[in-house]
Formats: C-alpha cells, structure tokens, sequence
C-alpha cells in the first residue's frame, strides 16, 4: 500500500511569495490533477507517475481537460480541480444565491458575532433612480435603529443572565445575544462576505446561473469570479454563460401559474402556522425497520418487510434502540434512516432562513420574501420595551419597500428586512431530520431555528413515532439516552458553557 499526498489547499499570497523567490511557473494550477486523475483510468502507470507528467506538460493537460471533460462528457473529472473564494461586499440577499449550491462549502460572516458596520449595498438596478435617496434613508433609518436596540439589549440580556455576566469570558457571548437579536431590523442590502470552496464543475453551474440571474450584484458577482479562476485555470470551466433554461424556465412557469390558479394568488392568506408537514412516507417505522434487517441479513428486503409487519411492536422498537445504542452525540444516523422522508411548507423569517439553507443535502425551495407574511420579532425586543419602534421602521420599510417595487420589482426585497418572512418547502430524509435535531435543536443555536427544528421533530414524531424516538438538541443527548436505556451513554458528553435556553 502507497499514499501520497497529491496537494493540499495553500493561500495564493503564500504562492505569490514563492514565485517571487523561485520564478514564475506554468504548472501551479489545479488543472494538472483534473489532468492526472483523468487518465487513471485508460493509462496503467502509478497515479503520481501520471501527475508528474501533467505538470511537465501543462498545455498538454489543458487539451487533456477540456477533451475528457467537456467532448467526451467525464464532467466528474472537473470535481478534482477546487478553488478557495473569498467573496466580500455582496448583500445579504445576493448571498443567498451563493449559498444555494448543494456541493459547495461556505463560512459566512455572522451577524450574529458581528457588530454591523453602515455597510450595505445600493442596487445597480436603483442607483440614478428618484428611488435611489429613497432607498438610502430608509437603511440610515434601519441602522439607526439597530445601534439603538444593540445598545439596549446589550445593558437587558447582561442583567437577564447575571449569572453568566459574571465570568468575563461570557462577555462577548452575551454582546452575541444582543447582536443577533438587533440584526432582525437591518436591512437585505447589508454587505456580508463569505469565504467558500468549490470543485470546477460546481463552479461552472454557479456561473451560469449567476450569469442568467435577474439581478445585476449577481451578474456582476458571476463575473469576478470567473476571472479570478480563468488565469489560472482556463481549461476547466467553459460553459459559463447565460442560457435559456435558467432565464427563462421560472419566469415562464410562474405566468402559467398566474393562468391556473388566477385570483387564488391574491387571495391566500396565511394562518398563522409556521411549520406544516405536508408529506411524508406512508408507514416509515416499518420501511426502516425492514431497512435495517435486510442490511443485517442475507434475506431480501420484501421478506424483511414481511417480518416487521408480524413482529411485536417491542421487538420493533428493538431494532432501532440497537441501531442507536453505541452511539455519541456526533454521530450519525445510520443510512437505513434515509428510506424514509418529510417535506415541511414552512414560513420563516430571512434570519431563520439563513440557517436551515445550511442543510444543503436537504431539497430547498422558497418563494420570495413577502411582507403580507409579517414579521418575526424577537422576544428580547419586546422585554425592552422596543417593539413599537421595531415595527415602526417595518411599517415604514414595506411603504419603501411598496414604491421599490411598483417600478423596480426585483430590487424591491433588498429594503426588506431579516424579519421579513417568506415560504420554504423543504424535503428530507429522517437522517438528515436528525442532523438538523441534534445541531439546530440544541441550546446553543440560535433562537428562531431553535423554534422552528423543534417544531419540525414534533410533527415528525406524530407520523415516525419509533424512528424519532431518540430526536433532539446535542445538550440533551445524554438526558434522551438515559430515558431509553436507563443510563448514560458510555462516553460523557461534551457540555458547552452559555446556552440561551428558550421555551
């Protein structure tokens, strides 16, 4: 056995520096390991013997690339090519469209540890417009009131949680509290900035979507990364542009709804009720269950779903208390969990939104935000005394928002702000159900996705009783195995200082 590292991620102001001191070279590119890896298959030398002749020959491994990858249609081959992108100054809303991508990796600043700064972003689309003063007062007014609510709710949740204010290291935790409550004021425009890594063929799908996108910080997002990556990558990433199918395949499906549904789209109105679960797999319990046998068995699964359905509901529930009992709060459900699925409609403030997005094997869909939806507002704010300023600038921000949006439509949601709502359906496994319980469930997550996860395994419980019987937050793992086996799991678990407990 041989295991050589091929190549790591390094800092392109550390390659600079080398260059400068040892001379400028053609082969430091990711494209020679597409190269490389790409002729595995058909070219019976050692695989580091094979890249060391893609280095020797860069242009011959930038033909190489773009014949396997693009005329004989390997696009997995570009998967080995990946980048590192710092991406700074883009607004809130643009970021989403970042964050969409399943396969790509990111680490946003957090408004939430972050004290916001007056920066945001003016649309191009508005820029030059009689909106354009219209737009700026309305994010002065915005941001005023976010320092005013930081500094209020800074002085409550130090008094709130004297206990912990009492240790100087919970400081910053608590300015923590305060800031992420303020931030549900501030404004979609607001900059944030991410740093983020994707293979090349990721990245070809993400410029052509930016490319296609409506809004013009998207498209000219789209454009600088492509030519960060082009010099120094030219062969990898060639379908780029704009096409058809993303430009128009939504726009032309929303005006046949328009046609099927007609006034329904005016007239709906929303109940109140943030999470729904309107589908879900038909008798999961046993589906996984049987899931778990066949996997343990030599037997077939339509056997296996045969002994489920004549075993007693304890040796049922046996089976899933086995499956979980040798596990750690870090752990992982087993794959059998992935048989059964849940799709929840969910209305969510853009903050909440910001976290469930991060579920990425998820499948996310949403609407855009609508003010017609209300606002979510946190507690802290109403302790305070703040409410009525708060949806004073909301009242004041959709009246923004109504004149943006008579003429300029799709830069009217950059006004809105992270309590402004909007519907997301969202389909998932009961593995990845667990995921989401165990990180967004636990005390230390923030308190909008805490409600809404929690509200999630609740209505998951109703239908897959057995198979969420051991759901919940990291900081309860220990207290839900002790209800199941009777003790503790064998090794103790981690226990993070400062949790914001919520009802």
């Amino acid at each position: 056995m041989k295991v050589y590292l091929a190549g790591f991620n390094v800092d392109t102001t550390v390659l600079k520096e080398l260059e400068e001191r040892a001379g400028k070279r053609d082969d430091v590119t990711p494209e020679v390991i597409s190269a490389a890896y790409a002729r595995i298959s058909r070219d019976p030398r050692p695989v580091n013997e094979i890249r060391k002749d893609a280095r020797g020959e860069v242009e011959k491994s930038r033909k190489s690339n773009s014949t396997i990858i693009f005329k004989m249609g390997h696009h997995s081959v570009a998967e080995h090519a990946v980048f590192n992108l710092d991406v700074i100054g883009v607004s809130r809303l643009a970021m989403e469209e970042v964050e969409k991508f399943r396969l790509c990796s990111y680490t946003e600043k957090s408004q939430r540890y972050v004290t916001l700064d007056k920066d945001y972003v003016v649309p191009d689309e508005i820029k030059g417009t009689w909106l354009h003063p219209v737009f700026e007062d309305m994010i002065r007014a915005q941001n005023e009131a976010y320092f005013k609510l930081f500094a209020l709710l800074k002085e409550h949740v130090f008094v709130k949680f004297h206990e912990l204010a009492k240790d100087p290291k919970n400081q910053s935790l608590l300015e923590g509290w305060a800031k992420e409550d303020a931030r549900y004021i501030t404004a979609l425009a607001t900059e944030s900035q991410v740093g983020e890594t994707i293979n090349a063929r990721n990245l070809e799908l993400m410029l052509r979507r930016f490319a296609s996108h409506p809004l013009a910080e998207v498209k000219a997002l789209g454009r600088a990364i492509f030519k960060e990556i082009h010099e120094v990558a030219p062969s990898i990433v060639l379908f780029h542009e704009a096409n058809d199918k993303d430009i128009k395949t939504y726009p032309e499906l929303r005006e046949l709804a328009t046609g099927i549904l007609g006034a329904c789209m005016a007239r709906d109105k929303w109940d109140g009720e943030e999470v729904k679960l309107v589908e879900y797999t038909p008798g999961a319990d046993d589906i996984i269950a049987a899931a778990i046998l066949h996997v343990s068995s030599n037997l077939s699964y339509e056997e296996c779903a045969g002994a489920v359905k004549r075993i007693s509901l304890q040796d049922k529930r046996k089976i899933f208390t086995t499956s979980w009992r040798n596990m750690q709060l870090y752990d992982s459900m087993l794959r059998e969990f992935e048989y059964a699925n849940l799709t929840f409609n969910i209305v969510l403030s853009s903050a909440c939104f910001g976290q469930l997005k991060r579920h990425r094997m998820s499948t996310i869909t949403s609407q855009g935000y609508d003010p017609s939806l209300g606002n979510t507002i946190p507690e802290s704010v109403k302790e305070i005394g703040m409410e009525g300023l708060f949806k004073d600038i909301v009242s004041r921000t959709n009246e923004t928002y109504e004149k943006i949006a008579k003429e300029i439509p799709a830069a009217a949601p950059y006004i809105l702000t992270n309590s402004h709502r909007k519907r997301v359906l969202i389909r998932m496994n009961a593995r990845e159900m667990y995921h989401i319980s165990r990180l967004r469930e636990d005390a230390h997550s923030q308190w909008d996705i805490q409600n809404i996860s929690r509200s999630m395994v609740r209505k998951a419980k109703e239908v897959m009783p057995l198979a969420f019987e051991f759901a919940g937050g990291k900081d309860r793992f220990g207290e839900i195995y002790n209800g199941i086996y009777g003790h503790g799991p064998k090794v103790a678990e981690a226990v993070l200082p400062g949790a914001r407990k919520i009802k």
